[in-house]
């Protein structure tokens, strides 16, 4: 674009007013979920024997008996349609970090020349997308294309202008999970067996437990018009190039500052939308960065939650447009200030209270606050660097390290008080922790806990996993990443913890310990175990990591090598125990996890090849060549000795010039060249593994060279929009 038009995109996305919002007569609380097919939308539009039965489906886990499957989709068909709705689609998450819907209208022949408004139950169930035209791993060729997606009725179907969304799963015709939905509802149900199992060593009419997220979605906002003149940025969501601005985040004054009005219209619009679809917003405000803000919901079930954050991410996207924004959602769309993340807050929540809340008032509900606390801190543990390869992403790799990030070492901080307490349990004997009174009565040698109210804890933004209060932050996944990944693997792990904690209780018993007795046993072996895991330092300091390498933490930093913990031996077990996932799965999931590595580092290369050798070189040449009629002006001016001196600087200027556009074309072409032979490489993992080591230093280098000569070429020839007036919402 011309130096002009790029001030004129800059002059009118200042000029720009916040969008009148219609907000709805009701309270928030009357109109929400007012486009989900809920209970009492349920109860209404079902007949009451098959709204029990969906109702044990749900809350019970109970087999859907598909002989109800045609009076559930008679009530949702007529719920739509009064809504408004004329079409139906399959709504699933596939490995793409996001999702996919083909939309059908509730129409078939009616045999007589017309047509007949029709959804039957066999339309609900089940539908069949093309496997192989989604990430697969190799699952599917292209010639089999056999796929099918399944209804989730732990879910509600929503509305979503004229279409009624279903939520399901994605399989291949061979049985293999093809998405995130399927295996995180089958880690759902893992970590709940094994945790109604464990609890039930306190509390014997425990029949569920569930696991909770909630989520803090962290985002960037920029104006439309900016967004469309940067290339970097419509085509791989984050700046491949450009110096920061003067002012940025230094003055901490954009943190929980006042919201700007163009800003607060686009969030009361989404947030009523949002509302309106039964996704409890709760929470906005600025985050650190400018132009960076934050939206958090109330907790959920995982599952739900999950869902619900995948259709806000699509919902952000369209509202924003409405409002004149692009909202940004890659981790480090800008060099220089705070990348954005998702927050994970996990928890576990039996039917009679939360597992991770803070202790309580007897002996039964202390040692069972220890218990889920220690074998969660065990599950962490064993399987860091797995954890770590469920959030990776060239993407997210930017942001993981910096110091604003949690680093890309995998602990977890507890704070002082539960250190204590765990150390404590460890090096005390156990007749000196326990007094036994009959069978179930025992009394803690500890220091009562009313006072280990967590929040009289501190908080350390530098731990990836964080204890805080009544649940674990995981700080690390991406801002566009789906929750998913990350729930998976700690899912997973957790259940295969708490089932190697009750087989090592259970055989004590068996060798005739007292219940108590087996379960302190057990737990002191636990805390020394995975006492590693536990650090409540500064997670950014570089004695920190050589302190993680040595207490045999993953301390590695390319994400392809990370990755591989996937199909660590320790890993595919964990799953295939648990019936997570299987190894034809794991292998099929790091495929596609390579391959889209591979995919994001070569756009990026090669739009960056473009701008510098089309935008940058150009306008740093066009600029050269103003000075050099500068200098050769001078010289008709002035006589030799005082025009050399008055022209000194320029001088200086056409030499940097010179010498940064030349390294530029050099590493461009060395660039390219990287690239060629990546290419050349047979194997997935092998080629990004290249593309991590050799392509990567040489946009590192090229990034240098041109924020430098942003500096110096003139202003008004700068053909991309600059991070002063990228960053600043008016």
């Amino acid at each position: 674009m011309s130096s002009n038009l790029r001030f004129q995109v800059v002059e009118e996305a200042f000029k720009k007013q916040a969008v009148e919002v219609s907000t709805p007569a009701e309270r928030p609380s009357q109109y929400f979920g007012k486009y989900v097919f809920n209970r009492q939308k349920m109860y209404k539009y079902l007949p009451a024997d098959v709204y029990r039965k969906l109702i044990d489906v749900i809350d019970n886990g109970a087999r859907l008996d598909r002989s109800i499957a045609d009076a559930v989709a008679a009530g949702m068909k007529q719920w739509a349609q009064e809504m408004g709705a004329t079409h139906y689609t399959h709504w699933f998450q596939p490995l793409t970090e996001g999702t996919a819907e083909k939309h059908d209208a509730f129409v078939e022949h009616d045999g007589k020349g017309g047509m007949v408004e029709n959804f039957s139950g066999k339309l609900l169930v089940q539908q069949e997308p093309d496997a192989s035209s989604f990430p697969n791993g190799g699952i599917r060729n292209t010639f089999e294309a056999r796929g099918y997606s399944a209804w989730d009725p732990t879910s509600p179907v929503f509305i979503i202008d004229d279409t009624l969304c279903i939520p399901t799963i994605f399989i291949a015709y061979t049985g293999e999970a093809l998405d995130y939905k399927a295996p995180l509802l089958r880690s759902l149900h893992a970590v709940g067996k094994a945790a109604k199992e464990v609890c039930q060593y306190f509390y014997d009419d425990v029949t569920k437990v569930q696991v909770n997220l909630g989520w803090e979605q962290e985002y960037f906002l920029v104006d439309e018009g900016l967004y469309s003149a940067r290339p970097d940025l419509l085509m791989t969501g984050r700046t491949l190039m450009g110096h920061e601005s003067a002012k940025n985040q230094q003055m901490d004054d954009h943190y929980f500052g006042t919201i700007p009005d163009r800003v607060q219209a686009f969030m009361k619009d989404l947030e009523i939308q949002a509302l309106e679809l039964a996704i409890p917003c709760k929470t906005r405000h600025n985050e650190v960065a400018p132009n960076q803000f934050e939206l958090a919901p109330i907790f959920e079930e995982c599952n739900l939650a999950v869902d619900h954050n995948m259709l806000l991410m699509s919902l952000m996207k369209r509202v924003a447009r409405k409002h004149g924004f692009r909202v940004l959602l890659h981790e480090k769309p800008f060099d220089g200030i705070n990348g954005s993340g998702k927050h994970n807050n996990w928890s576990l929540t039996a039917d009679n209270g939360t597992l991770l809340h803070a202790p309580g008032k007897t002996p039964e509900e202390n040692l069972r606050f220890v218990t889920f606390i220690v074998e969660t801190l065990m599950a962490v543990y064993r399987h860091n660097g797995l954890l770590k390869a469920s959030i990776v992403s060239a993407t997210n790799e930017h942001r993981l390290g910096g110091n604003e990030a949690p680093p890309a070492i995998i602990s977890s901080f507890l704070g002082n008080q539960l250190n204590e307490l765990l150390d404590h349990i460890e090096q005390s004997d156990k007749d000196e922790l326990f007094n036994l009174k009959g069978k179930q009565g025992m009394e803690i040698d500890i220091p009562q806990i009313p006072d280990l109210i967590i929040d009289n804890t501190d908080r350390n933004r530098t731990s990836p996993f964080a204890f805080t209060g009544n649940r674990f932050e995981f700080r690390a996944p991406g801002s566009s990443a789906n929750c998913a990944s990350a729930m998976i693997a700690l899912n997973s792990a957790v259940a295969e913890a708490l089932q190697s904690f009750k087989q090592r209780v259970d055989a004590k018993i068996s060798a005739g310990a007292n219940k108590v007795s087996a379960l302190l046993e057990v737990l002191q072996d636990d805390i020394r175990t995975c006492k590693p895991i536990r650090f409540d330092g500064n997670g950014y300091s570089d004695e920190w990591v050589r302190e993680a390498a040595r207490r045999g933490l993953d301390v590695e930093k390319s994400c392809p090598v990370i990755i591989e913990h996937y199909l660590d031996p320790e890993s595919i077990q964990m799953f295939e125990s648990t019936k997570v996932m299987n190894r034809k799965e794991l292998e099929a999931r790091n495929e596609v996890k390579w391959e889209t590595y591979v995919k994001t580092v070569q756009i990026e290369a090669r739009v960056m090849g473009d701008l510098s050798m089309n935008h940058i070189i150009p306008v740093a040449t066009h600029y050269q060549s103003k000075l050099i009629k500068n200098v050769q002006g001078m010289k008709d001016v002035f006589t030799a000795e005082r025009a050399a001196r008055l022209s000194a600087r320029n001088m200086k200027l056409i030499e940097e010039i010179a010498e940064r556009t030349e390294r530029i074309e050099q590493l461009v072409e060395e660039l390219t060249d990287a690239r060629r032979v990546a290419n050349r490489i047979d194997d997935i993992h092998q080629r990004a593994i290249a593309y991590h080591d050799t392509v990567c230093p040489k946009m590192e280098g090229i990034r240098y060279e041109v924020d430098k000569l942003e500096l110096i070429v003139e202003d008004g020839l700068w053909t991309l929009p600059k991070y002063r007036e990228l960053l600043f919402i008016r």
